[in-house]
């Protein structure tokens, strides 16, 4: 099975930047309704989101650098659009959020980077 790596990661740089576009619509449109009663689960969306837009960079660029680079730049991000949030009607300012969104681009970074790690361990065995 040939893979075309190439269109695979640029489809990836692609699905990151729509993702990226996503979350700071999502940031700074007045009140987002949650669809679930849930108490924290305001908290496990930022997770995730900042999760997904830090873990993708490690499979859409062929450089290391340069994929830690644009995951750890997901912390300004997360970081400024939690500032505008408080100019935003029916939004406020979140420590709490930040925090989280924090941890979710931290723990992208590490499993993007294990993953990688793991990915040219296997290749450099096979050769």
């Amino acid at each position: 099975m040939n893979i075309n790596w190439d269109l695979f990661r640029k489809s990836i740089v692609f699905i990151w930047i729509i993702s990226i576009c996503t979350v700071s619509y999502l940031s700074v449109v007045p009140q987002v309704d949650m669809p679930f009663g849930f108490k924290w689960f305001d908290k496990v969306c930022h997770f995730f989101a900042y999760f997904w837009v830090s873990i993708l960079p490690f499979f859409g660029f062929s450089r290391v650098k340069k994929a830690m680079i644009c995951a750890l730049l997901m912390v300004p991000l997360g970081m400024g659009l939690e500032f505008v949030q408080g100019f935003v009607p029916g939004r406020f300012l979140s420590a709490g959020d930040m925090i989280v969104n924090g941890f979710g681009v931290t723990v992208g970074i590490v499993l993007g980077r294990s993953l990688l790690e793991d990915r040219s361990q296997r290749w450099y065995r096979r050769r």
